[in-house]
């Protein structure tokens, strides 16, 4: 049975990231419909959650494979774009207890500088914009 399954799937594309996170989105859409009461909303949940997990399953299916690794990048690339925000903010976050940081009043340019100095003169070094802050 499993080699009739395997020679089924050869030539065809398989599950990669795009499928693993359109199956997830399907689970918690059909268990967020279980819990909400209203009719229309759980009617659009349903069909949402029916169109990723049918999308999901022709994704796997199909023997385009250039197609589906070229939408399988596209997915990937803005995922990284979100997990880079993510962990840029989770970077500011964790400089926050050492550092203050500003935006330069002409180039919005971030700046970082050290607390507990007392009101200092920052000056840009993107445009050279001097302007007092506390620290």
């Amino acid at each position: 049975m499993r080699e009739r399954f395997n020679r089924f799937m050869q030539g065809r594309y398989g599950a990669d990231n795009l499928n693993w996170f359109l199956l997830i989105v399907a689970v918690i859409l059909m268990l967020l419909a279980s819990f909400i009461t209203s009719n229309f909303i759980v009617t659009i949940f349903t069909l949402v959650a029916y169109a990723a997990l049918i999308f999901a399953i022709y994704r796997i299916f199909s023997k385009n494979r250039a197609k589906r690794a070229q939408e399988n990048a596209a997915y990937m690339q803005r995922y990284n774009q979100v997990k880079g925000w993510f962990k840029g903010q989770r970077r500011i976050a964790d400089q926050r207890k050492d550092y203050r940081i500003y935006n330069c009043p002409s180039c919005n340019q971030k700046i970082r500088v050290p607390k507990g100095k007392g009101k200092i003169e920052i000056r840009c070094p993107k445009c050279g914009t001097t302007f007092v802050k506390k620290s």
